[in-house]
């Protein structure tokens, strides 16, 4: 099992404050003070989305997501207006034919998932802005009113659809899998999503821990993910926790932290 006392400790001991109130969130349900969600809307741009870098000048689709993502662990998604300025900016970004791309002035700095023009990075940027615009809509169907962006919703899902090889895979990087699953679920391609799904299963074994959490709390957050897929996360997690309580991210010791949190959102 995931010594999850281990983990807590493990953020506690190394998160910065932000991190501490996700984690607060994920125990308690406490939503976040607006003093921790003034810290996110820091760096968000006048159209709503965030900049790929602290310098940057044009908002990002995928710095977009991972705030959309910290602003979720702090209850952020609900109602509040950081959180629908940049969802509102994520749905009028999108283009005619359905994805997202960045804006090409990028190119110099992107990294491969996020390459301006490349397919590969379309189709994963695409499945990740439409897993976040569901699962808002998820959150606000509860509160407001059904539907909200379903128009862009139906066209995202149609687009990732298209591009579901006839054996489950999908051309494009591992994370665009369960993002995609979660998507094409809500948008009733249960066949399209339940392919990934096993997919993502035959997967599982080789993945990385931080992909292994990141896919499991992904897959939840939509209520998606069969008994057999979900339990097969945790364990994998259980087995490659670290005797600090962390698990080691794929972008450096930096972001161990929000691994961390991931991972407990998953075996919570």
């Amino acid at each position: 099992m995931v010594d999850t006392d281990a983990a807590i400790g493990y953020v506690v001991a190394h998160g910065d404050p932000v991190e501490r109130a996700r984690l607060s969130y994920l125990r308690t349900g406490q939503p976040a003070s607006p003093e921790i969600i003034d810290r996110i809307a820091g760096g968000q741009m006048s159209e709503g989305g965030w900049p790929a870098s602290a310098d940057g000048q044009v908002p990002s689709v995928d710095a977009t997501c991972f705030r959309l993502g910290e602003l979720d662990d702090l209850g952020g998604l609900q109602a509040g207006p950081v959180a629908e300025r940049a969802l509102h900016w994520l749905a009028t970004a999108q283009r005619p034919d359905g994805t997202w791309q960045e804006h090409e002035s990028l190119a110099g700095e992107a990294p491969a998932w996020a390459m301006p023009g490349d397919p590969e990075a379309t189709l994963y940027l695409t499945s990740a802005a439409g897993f976040w615009l569901t699962a808002a809509a998820v959150e606000i169907d509860s509160y407001q009113t059904r539907g909200r962006y379903q128009n862009v919703l139906t066209s995202a899902a149609g687009f990732v659809a298209a591009q579901i090889r006839p054996d489950g895979t999908w051309p494009s990087f591992l994370a665009a899998g369960w993002h995609a699953a979660g998507l094409l679920h809500q948008q009733q391609y249960f066949y399209e999503s339940s392919r990934v799904q096993l997919v993502l299963g035959e997967r599982l074994p080789d993945m990385a821990p931080a992909d292994v959490a990141q896919m499991a709390a992904a897959l939840r957050r939509v209520n998606l993910g069969d008994d057999w897929l979900l339990r097969n996360a945790r364990k994998r997690l259980a087995e490659t926790q670290r005797p600090d309580g962390g698990w080691d991210s794929n972008e450096g010791p930096v972001f161990d932290v929000n691994i961390t949190l991931t991972a407990l959102r998953a075996c919570r």
